[in-house]
């Protein structure tokens, strides 16, 4: 009895299933739901494309080409033959497929060869397109240049104290923050005067989530005229990392430079590090 009620009533269900698929208005297909994950084959590749792929690399031979003609080769035109050699010597490694592959790679490299050369000599003969005046490559043009970076990082900090400071969210049971508190004693023994209020994110939860602090330790900037802040470190940082951090910050806060010479120094200002530099030239010989 229990069978037959049972089939009558799944039988009553898909009944009405059967019918309430009728009522529904036909829908466009889901084309995201087809593919492999559905068990659906991808289309077989038609054999007349696998045969010209086959004829193509039986008539491909370097005997159709005069070494003139592959130095004068448009570069879109000769990397996809480079390409072919390759894919021939691969395919079917004779002592000849080989070579010809060998033979026109050596024509590539004789080309970035001369490009190379070319390019030597024109940062030679017109030094003001070379970055060597920006960054030295002898040793003491190094430090000369470390010198230099360090006394304008250091002197911004110092100099914007008045402007600027730090929130610095930690938590007691933080071994991290336990080395970063040492970094950031060394940083105010440097930079004194600098104001710098520290938040135990378990007792300032609120505070901490104001400024969407996730980890600690997490060193933040505030601008104090505009109530700007930028964040600084997240996690243990050095006090080289983060006096080059600050400096480019307080630039940024202070509307000194733009976003695209973040990265930049003042002394590189017109320089080959300088991204605007050619726009600036350009506006002024006008």
């Amino acid at each position: 009895m229990l069978s037959r009620s049972l089939t009558l009533f799944f039988s009553v269900l898909m009944l009405a299933t059967f019918v309430h698929a009728r009522e529904l208005p036909k829908e466009a297909p889901d084309v995201s739901k087809r593919g492999w994950w559905w068990y659906e084959k991808e289309p077989e590749e038609k054999e007349e494309k696998k045969e010209e792929r086959r004829d193509a690399r039986k008539v491909l031979s370097l005997s159709d080409h005069t070494p003139e003609d592959l130095w004068n080769m448009h570069p879109d035109d000769f990397q996809p033959l480079l390409m072919a050699f390759q894919k021939k010597a691969v395919m079917s490694p004779t002592v000849e497929n080989v070579k010809e592959y060998y033979t026109i790679q050596d024509i590539a490299r004789r080309k970035a060869l001369a490009f190379a050369n070319v390019a030597a000599l024109v940062v030679q003969k017109y030094p003001e397109l070379s970055l060597e005046k920006d960054y030295p490559n002898a040793l003491p043009g190094k430090a000369a240049k470390t010198r230099e970076q360090s006394a304008e990082v250091g002197q911004k900090i110092d100099q914007s104290k008045e402007s600027f400071a730090l929130l610095y969210f930690y938590s007691p049971t933080c071994h991290f923050c336990a080395e970063q508190n040492e970094i950031l004693s060394f940083f105010l023994e440097k930079y004194r005067g600098w104001q710098v209020r520290k938040v135990d994110i378990t007792r300032n939860a609120g505070l901490a989530e104001q400024f969407r602090v996730r980890a600690v330790p997490f060193i933040m900037l505030i601008h104090r005229d505009s109530k700007d802040f930028m964040p600084v470190s997240i996690g243990v940082v050095s006090l080289a990392d983060m006096e080059e951090r600050l400096y480019r910050g307080i630039r940024i806060l202070g509307n000194e430079i733009a976003p695209e010479a973040f990265s930049m120094y003042e002394f590189e200002r017109g320089g080959g590090f300088d991204p605007t530099a050619p726009l600036r030239i350009k506006e002024g010989s006008r």
